[in-house]
């Protein structure tokens, strides 16, 4: 089996136990079954389109191919749910945040499979630009690189950690900030480490994933500073 794959299932199964199993949520703000089943479905749909949608466009502008070429990218799959969902809540009015139970799967998800995109290597391109520090890693082709997945698994394991803090803690605080603190802490750092990708600029100097990178950390700021302003 593909290391890359391997490591995208067990991502993918540990989130799934830790949303139905641990992280159970006491709170909904969907309290109709049938609008609650749409509000999934539309999640799904929209982090799949977005999924596919940006990570083929950086595939295609990066990669300089003219046909079709179909790619994936985690943070398309947040851009496309994000976009869906806020505007399935306000077409049925649906207030607060409803993302937060998601957040525990989708920081150790990230955290693991980008384990599995380190391992995979060169033929995954999401490795690093040349670098001569310490921590450079040779993926097979004699020159030292910047291991940007494991960066981003370091970050996304030590958030999980400050999400179990809050959880215990405070669950309001929990419910209604953990989301948008985690679009915030995620397109952030990952704005960061794409200036030590080799993807190609295309507009301002910044990549696809970047330019999508700074809309998330607006939506991010514009909600928790909604928020607030709301009574906890």
């Amino acid at each position: 089996m593909n290391i890359h794959l391997l490591f995208d299932l067990l991502a993918y199964g540990i989130g799934a136990f830790l949303t139905l199993r641990v992280f159970n949520r006491k709170k909904n703000y969907i309290s109709n079954e049938d609008i609650r089943y749409f509000y999934y479905t539309i999640v799904i749909f929209g982090a799949l389109f977005g999924a596919i949608a940006i990570g083929s466009l950086n595939i295609y502008y990066s990669l300089n191919k003219d046909g079709v070429i179909l790619g994936k990218s985690i943070l398309g799959a947040i851009v496309g749910g994000v976009v869906f969902v806020e505007i399935f809540k306000k077409i049925m009015n649906i207030k607060g945040s409803t993302g937060a139970y998601f957040v525990p799967s989708l920081t150790l998800g990230i955290a693991i499979g980008r384990i599995g995109c380190f391992l995979a290597g060169l033929e995954d391109y999401t490795y690093g630009i040349e670098t001569t520090s310490i921590w450079g890693y040779d993926f097979g082709d004699g020159v030292l690189r910047h291991p940007v997945q494991l960066y981003e698994s370091f970050v996304m394991s030590l958030f999980f950690i400050y999400l179990l803090y809050i959880y215990f803690k405070n669950r309001l605080y929990f419910e209604k900030y953990i989301f948008y603190i985690f679009v915030l802490l995620y397109a952030t750092q990952r704005f960061i480490w794409e200036f030590l990708k080799p993807y190609e600029p295309i507009l301002w100097g910044l990549n696809i994933f970047q330019i999508f990178c700074l809309g998330l950390i607006f939506y991010a700021l514009y909600y928790l500073k909604k928020v607030n302003h709301e009574k906890l």
